[in-house]
């Protein structure tokens, strides 16, 4: 099964990087969308989200949340990749 997967992300962002190193390690394609410096899209998203920290990371147009949350979903089993 493909899943359409989309990192918003920031510059510098420890947790970003993980989460790209991630879905690289299982050959899962994905988008990253680059906030680096765009105060109003980073605001937009937060709102959207109602999540303050970067990675943001949507799974087929569901947000997941960060690095932490998507791990935490894999782990418990309540996220299939």
């Amino acid at each position: 099964m493909t899943h359409k997967v989309q990192i918003y992300s920031k510059f510098p962002c420890p947790y970003c990087i993980r989460a790209k190193d991630f879905f690289n390690s299982k050959n899962m394609p994905f988008e990253e969308i680059d906030l680096t410096g765009n105060y109003d899209e980073i605001d937009q998203l937060k709102e959207r989200t109602g999540h303050r920290t970067f990675p943001q990371i949507f799974i087929n147009d569901q947000f997941i949340g960060g690095y932490s949350d998507l791990m935490e979903k894999i782990e418990d089993g309540s996220l299939k990749l």
